[in-house]
């Protein structure tokens, strides 16, 4: 094959791989309503699906480390991509909630490989050169736009085929990918013996602790942290786990963790500093989208809006393939970081008039800052763990995939539950304000019960509704100030992270200058 057909090729399976991936979980999320609609459950209920996908994602991406050393990445790809396949098809025959849960849980374990190889397939493919801009920034790039992208083409789907022309397209994409995966073969690496009786206790140990984890981040903004008691002994027993996992992995030759490896202090800094970022860039769904929901728009109204989010993301990604590098990753993270403030400082000034052409240029910018942001993050780290320790790569990456799907379940998880508190705060400040000693009250309850004079002949009856209307219009501006300052809370984040840069920068060019002057 042609050496530019070849790379091109590469490219093309990469953005297969992630979009894949992606979809897979992000076809369930951007469709809730449906999905309570097909099973019959509650919001509360149909979160569920998610929380199992992601639990069986983060310790499969792990375990993707050592199975690739000893099995090779071939095999214990193709196997996960065939039970993927198989998975999905299963949908199309379950209408129980339980099994499905099941599905989703066995679909997010055999699907966990996808994100890696998106990687591998940009990176090994290209000459050293560009490893570091144009591989990382495209094998990134397939994820990044499966939320918008699920988003836009959910409707139509749903409106011709129901729930099951989204399941049709996920088994049709695992396939896919498989073909992808057959004919694009990755060059085999070394395989040596690794695996140990000892994971035969650790990897069950794990996986439980990060699902459990996983799960009470998901799940717990929908029943509510400190009225569920099983959500309390769900992260108990996790937290506990993983415990166990670290004290049996710690002293391990050949560990699944790499636990003295992640805990030197420039990788624990790292991981801080994504933890935070991944809190900001958790705004376009927890608060854009959720924002609209309230107001009462679906999909289909906001189609506009996730094409602008994706031209944001192309536009990053295009600058990222010409500047990321791992001297101008830090000029790269001030300029994400400072677009995504100035982004969600516009939004900020949100009412319940606003409309998505608003958010337009905001959402853009935030797609844009995070694409710049990512990539350059990772190809920092990436030659930080060449130069330091190169044999720790595959792990190292399977633990930066993973940990970004954690990373991202607690942004939601953090920005989800402060929007309810504040919503709760400003629906209190403003129900106070509603009392029928005040005439303009009275009138505006009036003119609201007159809409149900058609259909309602008694006047009490009327005024009830149109009192009841009326509540309903205050719990709507209670939201539309929660999310509100949502907006400015990411903004204020977004500059306290820029402003932590730019004084490490100042520390950093110090030393610099008086190590100069000493020598």
């Amino acid at each position: 094959m042609n050496a530019n057909l070849r790379v091109l090729a590469h490219i093309l399976a990469a953005l297969t791989l992630g979009i894949t991936q992606g979809l897979g979980d992000q076809f369930v999320t951007a469709n809730q309503q449906t999905i309570q609609g097909h099973f019959s459950v509650t919001s509360s209920e149909a979160a569920w699906l998610v929380a199992a996908y992601s639990a069986t994602r983060i310790p499969a991406t792990l375990l993707l480390y050592k199975a690739r050393t000893q099995y090779g990445l071939r095999v214990f790809t193709e196997l996960g991509l065939a039970v993927y396949a198989v998975m999905t098809l299963l949908h199309l025959v379950v209408r129980d909630f339980d099994t499905m849960v099941m599905l989703r849980a066995a679909a997010g374990f055999a699907a966990a490989p996808l994100s890696t190889l998106a990687l591998l397939y940009c990176v090994l493919v290209l000459t050293e050169r560009f490893r570091l801009s144009v591989g990382l920034s495209i094998g990134l790039l397939g994820s990044q736009i499966t939320p918008p992208l699920a988003r836009l083409i959910s409707p139509y789907i749903l409106d011709r085929v129901g729930w099951d022309g989204l399941v049709i397209m996920e088994c049709g994409l695992a396939l896919l990918s498989l073909a992808v995966v057959l004919m694009l073969k990755l060059p085999e690496m070394p395989r040596s013996r690794v695996f140990g009786a000892t994971d035969a206790i650790s990897f069950p140990l794990l996986a439980g602790g990060i699902g459990l984890v996983s799960m009470v981040l998901t799940l717990g903004r929908f029943y509510w942290w400190l009225e569920a008691p099983w959500l309390g002994w769900c992260l108990a027993m996790g937290v506990l786990l993983l415990a166990l996992v670290c004290a049996i992995e710690i002293n391990r030759k050949q560990p699944m963790l790499e636990l003295r490896f992640m805990m030197q202090p420039t990788l624990l800094l790292f991981a801080g500093t994504m933890l935070a970022a991944r809190l900001v860039m958790a705004e376009p769904v927890t608060g854009a989208v959720g924002f609209f929901q309230n107001l009462g728009l679906l999909n289909d109204n906001m189609a506009g809006l996730q094409i602008a989010i994706l031209s944001g993301t192309l536009a990053g990604t295009a600058i990222s393939c010409v500047f990321c590098s791992p001297d101008r990753a830090h000029w790269l993270h001030m300029a994400g970081l400072a677009v995504i403030g100035t982004a969600a400082w516009i939004e900020s000034g949100s009412t319940s008039v606003t409309r998505p052409p608003d958010f337009y240029l905001p959402q853009a910018m935030i797609a844009f800052g995070t694409a710049l942001f990512l990539p350059a993050a990772m190809a920092w780290s990436l030659a930080w763990v060449m130069r330091t320790n190169p044999t720790k790569l595959m792990g190292y990456i399977a633990m930066f995939l993973g940990s970004q799907v954690l990373g991202a379940q607690i942004g939601s998880a953090l920005l989800g539950s402060f929007v309810i508190i504040r919503e709760k705060f400003h629906s209190a400040q403003v129900v106070a304000h509603l009392t029928l000693q005040d005439p303009l009250v009275v009138q505006r309850a009036q003119q609201y019960g007159a809409a149900y004079r058609p259909v309602l002949g008694d006047t009490t009856l009327q005024s009830a509704e149109g009192l009841v209307r009326l509540g309903q219009l205050a719990t709507r501006e209670a939201y539309v100030l929660a999310y509100d300052d949502l907006f400015l809370t990411v903004s204020a984040a977004a500059a306290l992270m820029l402003l932590g840069l730019l004084t490490h920068r100042a520390l950093v060019a110090l030393r610099g200058l008086g190590a100069t002057r000493t020598a």
